[in-house]
């Protein structure tokens, strides 16, 4: 793909809207493209490293793994990001993440992001914000889900109630 082509595709990224070109340029430089095979991982549950990645094609099943099974959370396509929350709590992977097709993405490493505290604060800011504002908004689908989990449950008990805080 070329350069103009990612570029326009970190633009359309909620995490990287409205960082300017030469910010874009320099993620570009220090980042890599991979291809993940269908049914393969991009990372796994409980990983460490600390990549966020661009999807530039193929698809993507964010799975969670409890009691022996995987459980899907979301599937991402082109122009989603995804693994960024890493860079922000410094914990292991909480989800997998699988291609369920040929995937091609864009690799960022933390790396980057302090290249980009050094050089320029302001644009910094802006990705850290623009991260914050997607948690966010994943953050009240899920509560969003939650409810609406706990209102058809408590519906399906014939009538019971149930209370939680």
């Amino acid at each position: 793909m070329s350069v103009e082509f990612q570029r326009r595709l970190l633009h359309n990224t909620p995490v990287f809207g409205g960082v300017a070109d030469a910010i874009l340029d320099l993620i570009l430089e220090r980042g890599s493209v991979v291809s993940v095979a269908q049914n393969e991982f991009f990372f796994q549950e409980g990983d460490r490293e600390r990549s966020a990645f661009v999807l530039e094609s193929g698809r993507v099943s964010v799975l969670k793994h409890w009691q022996n099974k995987s459980y899907l959370l979301r599937r991402l396509h082109a122009g989603a990001c995804f693994g960024e929350m890493t860079w922000i709590d410094l914990r292991p992977r909480e989800a997998s993440a699988r291609a369920d097709e040929d995937c091609r993405a864009l690799c960022f490493t933390a790396d980057t992001l302090q290249e980009i505290y050094r050089r320029d604060l302001e644009q910094f800011t802006l990705i850290y914000m623009n991260m914050a504002r997607e948690l966010s908004r994943r953050l009240r689908e899920a509560d969003k889900r939650l409810f609406e989990a706990k209102v058809n449950a408590s519906i399906s008990l014939s009538g019971y109630m149930f209370e939680s805080s």
